[in-house]
């Protein structure tokens, strides 16, 4: 009685949600206005073929790329660029414009206060969270549970969602996502339903898969991309500092990806990173590691966190770069299979 009472109220808050979402402003113009503009549909199907879906996110691609599409010349790109540019406006606006657009972002609650007080509020859509650390600090338990509460209503934090997982490591656990989804009084099956996941094996089938959610994305309500881990495929398929510039160019057209379908459609991304051994990290650091990438990744990544183990079973978690966030640290209780982050605490803030 009590749990279809609990699915009944749960239902109803997704209900109102759908509501607000129907009645709010389109955040993105599809592709298929152009044709009003003038443009052949054909056209416009061949832009559709190569993963392009809005106007935003036309926009977000030089004359080059596109012209490289068969059967687009350069009159034709022209022609749709012009067209594209009448319907989204790329150019300057004002601050209070940018304000308003920054009223779009959702802040998705990672099921720890002390986390969402780190974060101001929780994982943002519109930008890049970067987590990274050494094997067992808890990155891919905060993936497990974004899982579930990405489809949150959003008056209880979360993104009204469905959530994208691409897996470069095999840890994806489905059963995992059971127990959390009970924490949080929702149907563990239609939770599970409301997760696509992919397993890539090469940095080239993960770019793919990242092509291929332009369609799923443009149709349905996703609010979260998570990428475990992003490079880990990267270090396996370039061997060698004679592959170092191919591998970071590649690496730089992926994240670029990234950033583009998290401003293109208003979803978070949360990637997980390695770290490597650091020689020049100091005398005084024990044991020092930096997060793998480089300066390509670290550019790249809007907001990164640095994971941690601390004594036993605490994990921490830093604020280590983040253009409006203090640098911060939370420290975490002994975990368990319901709460997988275990319980936070916000430990420190500089002013």
């Amino acid at each position: 009685m009590i749990a279809s009472l609990k699915a009944e109220e749960q239902s109803q808050l997704q209900l109102v949600e759908r509501e607000d979402i129907d009645d709010e402003e389109d955040l993105f113009e599809a592709i298929d206005k152009l044709i009003a503009q003038g443009i052949n549909a054909g056209d416009v199907k061949k832009l559709q073929d190569a993963g392009i879906y809005t106007c935003n996110g036309l926009m977000m691609h030089t004359k080059k790329h596109l012209t490289g599409i068969k059967g687009l010349s350069e009159a034709k790109v022209d022609k749709i660029c012009e067209a594209a540019e009448k319907i989204v406006n790329f150019g300057y606006i004002t601050g209070s414009d940018a304000l308003l657009r920054r009223r779009s972002v959702i802040r998705i609650t990672t099921g720890s206060q002390a986390l969402d007080e780190l974060l101001g509020g929780g994982i943002e859509t519109l930008s890049i969270t970067e987590a990274f650390g050494e094997f067992r600090s808890g990155k891919t338990q905060l993936a497990h549970t974004l899982c579930v509460s990405t489809q949150l209503p959003t008056n209880m934090h979360g993104g009204n969602g469905k959530v994208a997982y691409i897996d470069t490591e095999g840890t994806f656990r489905p059963d995992r996502i059971i127990p959390i989804a009970e924490r949080f009084g929702m149907d563990p099956g239609a939770v599970l339903d409301n997760i696509i996941y992919a397993r890539a094996y090469t940095y080239e089938h993960q770019y793919n898969l990242l092509l291929g959610l332009a369609a799923k994305m443009s149709e349905e309500p996703f609010r979260l991309l998570i990428v475990d881990s992003v490079i880990a495929l990267f270090r396996v398929d370039f061997t060698g500092r004679g592959e170092l510039a191919d591998r970071q160019q590649k690496l730089a057209q992926m994240l670029s990806r990234l950033t583009k379908i998290a401003e293109e459609y208003n979803v978070a991304v949360y990637m997980t990173n390695q770290v490597i051994a650091d020689p020049g990290g100091g005398v005084f650091i024990s044991d020092p590691k930096k997060p793998a990438g480089g300066h390509v990744l670290a550019h790249a990544a809007t907001i990164r966190l640095m994971f941690r183990k601390g004594k036993g079973e605490q994990r921490v978690c830093k604020i280590f770069d983040a253009p409006n966030l203090p640098e911060a640290e939370a420290i975490s209780f002994s975990a368990n299979v319901i709460n997988p982050l275990g319980s936070f605490f916000l430990v420190s803030a500089a002013s």
